[in-house]
């Protein structure tokens, strides 16, 4: 099996394994949030089947998130039926997997889920050191909502251990951190209403109390409304107002919707009565307070007897969850057997794809070799061109410099005879002698420059093919001594040998060529030669 081959396979059988994951992770994600609804809805049987059957599927598959939340899930079933103990034996389940496999967040929810049991529980210290471990966590991670909440949290439990400053101090900070969530705000300033009053500081309590009163009609706040009543029962009690303190331990008896409320409520006011003189009425309040707390014994124990079921029900469901295993397996078997068939289909298609895969690479391999062949050949014949085209090139400045030797040796010619004519016309003993007039006559016409210069340019022509004819079509004003000088720049003749030829000073040869390239249109940054290079 190749290599190829191998991947396919093995990326088959990733993918067909992420998508399986994938669906059995969703499916335990719906199940638990059946679970959670039907706990929402006092439902707690069905919560907890719910509830235990992902807590299987997700411990079998190691989904570590789906883990926690199903055991933090039913914690809360057993919390809500008043079984703090099991409750707390599945809060500690699940943070044993939060602070191994999860992150942060996961950790304080159940911290704060334990620490509320023990202050249930009335274990102050257990639910401080629970509450500050989560606190601590929510302040590493900048979490301001959660760290408002425990802070809340930790001055309710200074409050009921009597550490007033501590208290005083979570609720600063809570307070601080809660000025955009109102109900967190709501709930830290009516544990503020209870420090005052812990301190004897009866006026501020009540002032803030009267204060947050208005802003509690909603249903969400009747607990909380209720305690506010509470405690403003109990400052008109210290206060010895005992009147209003029955007036506001009364209201509290309205407001309050759960029977341990109620039964705070009743006892308040039984007291509050029997401080009054009023027996016959703190009588009957006694009567209403051991109904409620009849009413709420036959609840646990009715929640006793639902525990008991549930027990059952989850040895139940292990049965059928054995049985819903078995048939998965041989469901799996099916499954692997149509995917090893899959498999086997793939692999004879890949196998024709290779080969037709191998058949193009061979082509193409065809194709670059004639390509490069002819990309060779076209390489050849150029390199070819470029070496006929420095061949000429070499030719043309060979050609050029025998034309400059040439026009040099005229002009140095030209001088020597110019030269001998002066001295032979300067002796006046050879003035009258008509030999040597003869001979100064010759001498003169080869001074005569006008068929060389033609023979010159004939030759130039033949050298330099179309240049001239360019310079004189693009330039109509220059004149034949412009041509000529201009043929000498173009063969590259330095000043000095222009001048020598043309047998002028350097200076006036550097006053013909600033002329001239004025005449060609050039400026002073322009050079003639390069210039006249590019015609």
């Amino acid at each position: 099996m190749t290599f190829i081959m191998r991947f396919y396979l093995f990326l088959v059988f990733t993918l067909s394994s992420a998508i399986i994951s994938l669906k059995a992770q969703e499916e335990a994600n719906l199940i638990i949030k059946d679970g959670v609804n039907a706990m929402v809805e006092k439902d707690y049987s069905k919560s907890l089947e719910l509830l235990n059957q992902a807590k299987e599927l997700a411990i079998k598959n190691q989904w570590y998130e789906q883990q926690f939340l199903a055991i933090n899930n039913i914690g809360a079933n057993y919390y809500n039926m008043l079984d703090y103990g099991k409750a707390l034996e599945y809060y500690l389940e699940a943070y044993t997997i939060a602070i191994k496999d999860l992150e942060p967040q996961q950790e304080m929810i159940v911290l704060n889920n334990i620490a509320i049991l023990y202050s249930k529980e009335e274990k102050f210290d257990k639910s401080e050191e629970y509450f500050l471990k989560a606190y601590d966590i929510a302040k590493k991670n900048n979490a301001a909502v959660n760290l408002s909440i425990y802070a809340i949290n930790l001055a309710s439990v200074a409050n009921k251990k009597n550490e007033l400053s501590k208290a005083r101090s979570f609720l600063d900070e809570a307070i601080n951190l809660s000025q955009e969530s109102p109900d967190f705000l709501l709930e830290a300033k009516a544990l503020l209403v209870e420090n005052y009053l812990l301190r004897d500081n009866t006026e501020s309590s009540k002032k803030l109390a009267f204060e947050l009163l208005p802003q509690l009609n909603d249903v969400t706040n009747s607990e909380l409304k209720n305690n506010l009543l509470l405690l403003i029962s109990r400052a008109f009690a210290k206060e010895n107002h005992i009147e209003d303190a029955i007036t506001y331990a009364e209201m509290s008896v309205e407001a309050s919707i759960t029977l341990e409320s109620k039964i705070n409520a009743f006892e308040q006011l039984s007291n509050l009565l029997t401080k009054n003189e009023s027996y016959m009425a703190a009588l009957n309040i006694k009567d209403s307070l051991i109904i409620a707390k009849e009413k709420l014994n036959t609840i646990n124990d009715g929640q006793l007897f639902e525990r008991s079921k549930e027990k059952f029900e989850i040895e139940n469901y292990k049965k059928k969850l054995s049985d819903q295993q078995q048939e998965i397996k041989k469901e799996r078997k099916t499954f692997y057997t149509i995917l090893g068939a899959a498999l086997l289909l793939f692999l004879l298609i890949i196998w024709a794809l290779r080969n037709q895969v191998l058949k193009n690479k061979q082509r193409k391999i065809l194709e670059k070799r004639n390509q490069e062949i002819l990309t060779l050949e076209l390489e050849k014949e150029k390199n070819e061109n470029l070496l006929l085209e420095k061949q000429l090139k070499s030719e043309i400045e060979s050609k050029n410099r025998k034309l400059s030797a040439k026009a040099l040796f005229l002009s140095d010619r030209n001088k020597l005879v110019t030269t001998i004519i002066s001295e032979l016309e300067a002796n006046n003993t050879l003035e009258h002698s008509s030999t040597i007039k003869q001979h100064i006559k010759n001498l003169k016409s080869y001074l005569k420059t006008d068929e060389e210069w033609d023979s010159f340019i004939k030759h130039f022509e033949e050298v330099n093919q179309g240049f001239l004819s360019n310079l004189k079509r693009k330039h109509t004003s220059i004149n034949a001594n412009d041509i000529r000088f201009i043929s000498y720049v173009y063969m590259d003749l330095s000043p000095k040998e222009i001048a020598t030829v043309f047998n002028i000073t350097p200076e006036a040869c550097r006053k013909r060529k600033e002329r001239i390239s004025k005449k060609l249109g050039l400026g002073e940054s322009n050079d003639l030669y390069h210039y006249l290079a590019s015609l």
